[in-house]
């Protein structure tokens, strides 16, 4: 049975809003997120992470300023960088301009000419070169596959000893990792996608994608936080039988046997030490049905999700 290592996300602690739920509870008031409260709470939670034997982060472009935040909390430790998994990601850029307020907090572009400009800039920000490079969040309508010039420029990233790959969202995540799977001369080799108790559809291209040598990333296996939380009497609750949920749905996440990091997106040192407790856990297939949502639905609630 696969037992996934953790890794740490920063996509909740690199800018003030974000789609996770309870932020007021853990991050304290909007008013009190500025950037260096939001650097310091990154650092703190590096920390933790680290004092746990996590030694994988995740991070990117748009996540606001956490390849700042990771580079700074590296530059005081420079000692640790060699025992340490970076993975950034690129295509999506931080326009939110640190406004809760912001009515667009991300942009999508996956040309060449912004794989050009993100690259150096990431490398400016963390103050190293990352282990894995991945496009972010690649859905069917995005061209990136089918673009010469960006995949140029990955098999020549990847020639320099990055891994590079993509994360995937949305409800055929299954179709995009087959794609890049079948492309000819496929410069990837590491794949980010969502996995989690209500939405696992992308399991079996997941499976294949690890049966082809990639490295396969789990990321938001709490569903964004909906399943930190069990309603009393309802379907989580039932299934956990006892078990705090979200170490039930951390759990069964490490156990997939296609997962070697499953992504903790945590603003709380006490989040860290839960998921780290959360051993894995295998479940059956009646449980994993019950528990699942439509696939279209659950990607239309979550981008309706607003932004806290």
């Amino acid at each position: 049975m696969n037992a996934a290592r953790l890794g740490l996300g920063l996509a909740a602690v690199g800018r003030p809003a974000y789609i996770t739920t309870a932020r007021d509870a853990d991050l304290g008031e909007p008013a009190r997120r500025s950037i260096d409260a939001m650097r310091a709470r990154a650092h703190e939670l590096l920390d933790e992470a680290w004092a746990l034997g996590i030694r994988y982060v995740d991070t990117a472009r748009s996540y606001g300023y956490a390849e700042r935040f990771l580079g700074s909390w590296l530059a005081t430790h420079p000692e640790r960088r060699g025992a340490i998994t970076i993975g950034s990601k690129w295509g999506y850029e931080y326009v939110g301009a640190w406004r809760m307020d912001a009515e667009v907090h991300e942009r999508k572009d996956h040309s060449a000419a912004m794989f050009d400009r993100q690259w150096p800039e990431t490398l400016d920000a963390l103050s190293t070169v990352p282990d894995l490079y991945l496009v972010h969040s690649v859905t069917p309508d995005s061209p990136v596959l089918a673009d010469a010039e960006v995949m140029a420029r990955l098999r020549a990233l990847g020639e320099r000893g990055v891994t590079v790959g993509l994360s995937t969202s949305g409800p055929h995540q299954g179709e995009v990792v087959r794609a890049a799977i079948a492309l000819a001369d496929s410069p990837f080799g590491a794949v980010q996608a969502t996995w989690n108790l209500r939405e696992s559809t992308v399991g079996d291209a997941l499976a294949a994608a690890r049966d082809a040598g990639w490295t396969v990333v789990l990321k938001e296996v709490l569903a964004n936080g909906e399943l930190a939380r069990a309603a009393p009497e309802g379907d989580l609750e039932r299934a956990a039988s006892g078990i705090a949920p979200d170490v039930f749905a951390i759990g069964a996440a490490r156990a997939q046997p296609f997962a070697d990091i499953v992504l903790v997106g945590a603003t709380t040192r006490e989040h860290l030490r839960t998921a780290v407790s959360a051993s894995a856990r295998p479940i059956g297939r009646a449980v994993r049905d019950a528990l699942a949502v439509d696939p279209v639905s659950y990607w239309r609630e979550r981008s309706a999700r607003p932004w806290s």
